[in-house]
């Protein structure tokens, strides 16, 4: 059994209508006692960083968060949610994420940019993979809908496993041990954000 966690942040409606697409039962939980009960967990995200924090904590789920991913069991963070994973976020202020992943979240950085470009990114863009279950019968470069105004930098190399370029060439999948995050919408992103989320299923 999959649960999404609701801690009044995320668009849980389309994530669990993807899963059901999928002929996939997920419950939409918030309750951090019971995350254990489940096989795997997602974690979507839609707003700021401290903002979901904030939530995470008045709902006392940081601690299940952690527990659960040092229990071997699969997660998967869904663009702000992904962001969460990380050590901190400097969005309206430093604020501290999840502490699962190492590295921070910043945002776009204009100066950098090869071309004008308008922030947030919004849109549909290419995401360049390495090998991993997440993307199985996958391309190597494929299109997914994106909406962030912030992106991850990642600590370790090793962690990322997958790159977009917007401006300048960023983090946008990553994967640490049964932790796994993607910047991009799956449940928004037609054929191709649901063979993710049915590889997901299948981990």
């Amino acid at each position: 059994m999959i649960a999404i966690v609701d801690y009044n942040m995320g668009n849980l409606a389309s994530v669990q209508n993807a899963f059901s697409s999928l002929g996939k039962e997920s419950v939409v939980e918030s309750d951090p006692s019971k995350f254990k009960q489940y096989d795997k967990l997602v974690l979507p995200g839609v707003g700021a960083f401290g903002d979901a924090m904030e939530h995470l904590r008045e709902r006392e789920m940081l601690d299940a968060l952690r527990e659960y991913a040092k229990s071997g069991k699969h997660m998967l963070g869904i663009c702000l949610g992904m962001q969460l994973l990380f050590e901190s976020s400097d969005e309206f202020g430093e604020h501290q994420g999840l502490g699962i992943i190492k590295g921070k979240v910043k945002a776009f950085d204009r100066s950098k940019f090869s071309e004008p470009l308008k922030v947030p990114h919004m849109g549909w863009n290419r995401i360049f993979t390495k090998k991993h279950p997440l993307f199985e019968n996958l391309d190597d470069a494929h299109y997914l809908y994106f909406v962030h105004t912030y992106h991850v930098l990642c600590d370790n190399e090793a962690d990322i496993i997958g790159r977009t370029n917007y401006g300048y060439e960023f983090t946008s999948a990553v994967a640490h041990d049964n932790i796994m995050g993607i910047q991009p919408h799956p449940e928004k992103s037609h054929k191709n954000g649901l063979k993710i989320l049915e590889n997901f299923i299948g981990l």
